[in-house]
């Protein structure tokens, strides 16, 4: 008995060659969660994007990794201010996910006009009404390519009031909904 192969690795010509589209197009088969990341300066200007190459890293010391392309503002905001957090978004904060990766929105202080936030440990903005949220300060930064893999220690988290809510998800470059049992 042979092990199954998947259907396009016996297509002509072979396997389709890894290129930045292809990955993205695979990947994006994985289901994500959607968070809003987001960093304050020692000057007090905040700042938000939002993300979804987030996972869980380690319970003891509690650990979690966010990936930020290194062109994006965020990559040297929360390098240089070593703290973050993330708000985890539920399926009726759409608006949320689309403004913050907007890259025409306000920067600074302003972007957040729109949005009720509040602090926890770091002073970075956690946005209110969300599944649930983290508070970090960076345990390490790794070079991940075009992204810096960021790992924060954990030192505030909290869930949202509705435990009813659903999560926002991205499925294939779209959002998409689950249903909550």
């Amino acid at each position: 008995m042979t092990d199954p192969q998947p259907a396009d690795v016996d297509a002509p010509g072979g396997p389709p060659q890894p290129s930045p589209e292809r990955l993205r197009s695979v990947m994006g088969r994985f289901v994500t969660g959607i968070t809003i990341m987001t960093s304050v300066t020692d000057d007090g200007d905040s700042h938000g994007m939002t993300a979804n190459a987030v996972t869980s890293v380690s319970l003891e010391p509690p650990l979690v990794l966010v990936c930020v392309d290194r062109q994006a503002i965020m990559s040297e905001v929360v390098t240089a201010s070593g703290r973050f957090a993330l708000t985890f978004l539920t399926a009726d904060q759409q608006a949320w996910s689309r403004w913050f990766a907007d890259p025409d929105r306000p920067t600074g202080q302003a972007q957040f006009a729109p949005v009720a936030t509040g602090t926890a440990v770091t002073g970075s903005p956690i946005l209110t009404g969300g599944l649930a949220w983290v508070d970090c300060q960076v345990w390490a930064t790794y070079d991940g390519g075009d992204h810096v893999i960021v790992v924060g220690e954990v030192v505030a988290l909290g869930e949202g009031s509705d435990a009813a809510a659903a999560p926002l998800l991205y499925d294939r470059g779209e959002y998409a909904l689950l249903e909550v049992r």
